[in-house]
């Protein structure tokens, strides 16, 4: 049945947290926050989440254990993982962590399009995202301090999401530097010759 679910991070996410125990969608949605999961898999969108749910569901991966009902809260619809749906998220997990996935990011496909503008703008635009990043390290590193006595396991994700974050921005640095310098340059006549070709 796991083959008629596409695989996704969300979808695994969901999965895992039902190992632990059966939950409704706001209390999935609250622990992948809690959990700082939220920095590796899109929740902003509450109905990406409910959609997830019903594909899940319709796939017999997770199935209702119970409805509840409280004078204080709507109706919540408390969902479990089935047994395929245990062995689904154990075959996702799986593949994702051993198998590379080509993906295809915006910002690679935005620096592949970079001579659109002159080496100046280009120098303003990752000053920018330089900026950005530094502050995004920040906040994982606060992150990682806040959360240092949880057990290493759990934090894997910030770790690699930090080394990586650190990578971007030293790449950053060294590609604003070269802009600033004048190292990296080009001109709007040679990308024309570029693209006119031989």
């Amino acid at each position: 049945m796991s083959a008629t679910v596409r695989s996704s991070p969300l979808a695994l996410t969901v999965l895992a947290l039902l190992v632990y125990k059966p939950l409704h969608p706001y209390g999935i949605q609250r622990l992948i926050r809690q959990w700082g999961k939220d920095q590796v898999v899109n929740v902003g969108q509450r109905a990406s989440l409910y959609r997830t749910i019903e594909r899940l569901y319709a796939a017999e991966l997770i199935t209702v254990q119970q409805t509840e009902r409280d004078q204080l809260y709507p109706e919540r619809t408390v969902y479990e993982i089935t047994d395929v749906g245990r062995a689904a998220a154990r075959e996702w997990l799986a593949e994702m962590l051993a198998a590379p996935r080509q993906e295809f990011p915006e910002f690679p496909a935005a620096l592949s399009n970079v001579l659109m503008f002159s080496p100046l703008e280009a120098l303003d635009v990752l000053e920018r995202r330089a900026a950005a990043v530094a502050a995004t390290l920040a906040e994982i590193d606060e992150n990682l301090v806040a959360q240092a006595k949880l057990p290493r396991v759990s934090m894997l994700e910030a770790e690699y999401l930090r080394v990586v974050t650190e990578a971007e921005l030293s790449w950053l640095r060294g590609v604003v530097g070269q802009l600033r310098s004048g190292e990296l340059s080009w001109s709007q006549e040679g990308v024309q010759d570029i693209a006119d070709g031989p």
